[in-house]
């Protein structure tokens, strides 16, 4: 039996999770919308942590100030309440209509300007909840046809606005951390900065990109065909892992926001493993929520919502708990060894060794004999194996 999860694990959902009623591109909701504050008492006795939203999940798009004021202070009550921290905040900047052709890549200037304004008030409106986290996702930033889009340009507007919040982030003294969120497609044909590799590139070119990071998402990789576990490796190796989505993803096609596990259960084992283990040979650790982007199937009722909110954490305990004996089994650590695992985390040139030491070195090259390096066996499908066994037993 799993241990049912606690604050201490540091879960948190999305409200546009829970709050999802089934509605899609070609069917109306299958789920009655019940108002933002009356998923918190319910996520919080299921054992989540924490919470997060975008701001038009909780005050319709174009409310009056009062209003908006009224609706956020009943929300963040309720979120109290229920002993729940909002640890993250984003902007819808997709719904609307005028943002069909992106936000802050838009061709029209005006809409650029609006979406720069919304991200901004929404920024004030995270430092003050208590968000260490405020989350960009481009989602309509991007095209269906190759000519409709000045790529250079479209680029140079992205670094500017991202840049325009980092820097105003900094000029308030505010404790947060922007996380960019990469997809391929979906809604647009291509979205700029489709993968964690695209958006480590861009972060490169930033003026304020010392606190600009990423939020990847397990099915936004494996919709390009990634491996989601790499990417979170990449990231954290660069130092930019701020902030993860986890969910459930089959194969390349449109992003389905399974349940975690519900997808590719290995690379889920995997996932967890490099989260709650770390690297075999050491190396920075991710230590900030453990969040779920997912979405209840439209063919549950309201007490499927709460199973399913309760699945996510359900699967990673479990996954946790299998890859702690994974790392813990001396057969495994027999296997990582034999596989030059371990091995990997030694300098190829040793410590105080030049290239020029490199070259005047014959058993590196002249002497080396490649044909016996080449009978190595390395062992991986045994080691795979007994990562499928500590899986599946």
């Amino acid at each position: 039996m799993t241990r049912k999860p606690t604050p201490e694990d540091r879960f948190s959902f999305g409200l546009w999770t829970v709050g999802w009623t089934g509605r899609d591109q070609f069917g109306e909701a299958s789920r009655p919308a019940l108002d933002p504050w009356e998923y918190a008492a319910r996520l919080a006795e299921l054992g989540a942590w924490g919470v997060t939203f975008h701001d038009d999940d909780v005050v319709p798009f174009g409310s009056p100030d009062a209003t908006r004021e009224q609706i956020l202070s009943t929300f963040k009550q309720a979120t109290e309440d229920a002993g729940l921290t909002i640890e993250m905040v984003t902007t819808n900047t997709f719904s609307h209509p005028v943002f069909k052709d992106g936000a802050l890549t838009s061709n029209d200037r005006s809409v650029r300007r609006f979406a720069l304004r919304k991200v901004l008030r929404n920024v004030d409106l995270a430092a003050e909840l208590g968000a260490q986290t405020f989350v960009m996702w481009g989602g309509r930033d991007g095209a269906e046809y190759d000519g409709a889009k000045d790529v250079n340009a479209a680029l140079d507007r992205y670094r500017e606005g991202i840049d325009a919040v980092a820097g105003y982030v900094k000029d308030q003294g505010y404790g947060l951390r922007i996380a960019l969120e990469p997809k391929p497609n979906e809604p647009r044909g291509d979205i700029l900065l489709p993968t964690v590799g695209h958006a480590l590139a861009f972060i490169a070119q930033l003026d304020n990109g010392d606190i600009v990071g990423l939020n990847p998402e397990t099915g936004h990789e494996q919709m390009a065909g990634l491996n989601y576990t790499h990417a979170l490796a990449q990231a954290l190796w660069s130092g930019k892992l701020f902030h993860i989505d986890l969910n459930g993803q089959r194969s390349i096609k449109f992003d389905q926001d399974l349940v975690f596990g519900h997808g590719d259960l290995l690379s889920a084992f995997f996932t967890v493993d490099l989260l709650e283990n770390g690297f075999p040979g050491g190396g920075p650790r991710y230590t900030g929520p453990r969040h779920f982007d997912y979405k209840p199937s439209r063919t549950e009722g309201l007490s499927g919502v709460w199973e399913s909110a309760a699945a996510n954490m359900e699967t990673y305990l479990l996954l946790a708990e299998k890859a702690r004996a994974y790392r813990a089994d001396p057969e495994v650590q027999a296997a990582l060894e034999a596989a030059g695992v371990l091995e990997l985390a030694e300098p190829t040139l040793a410590a105080g060794e030049s290239v020029a030491d490199l070259l005047a070195d014959r058993t590196a090259f002249e002497d080396f004999d490649a044909d016996a390096a080449a009978a190595r066996e390395y062992g991986f499908v045994r080691l795979n194996q007994l990562a499928l066994a500590h899986l599946v037993g």
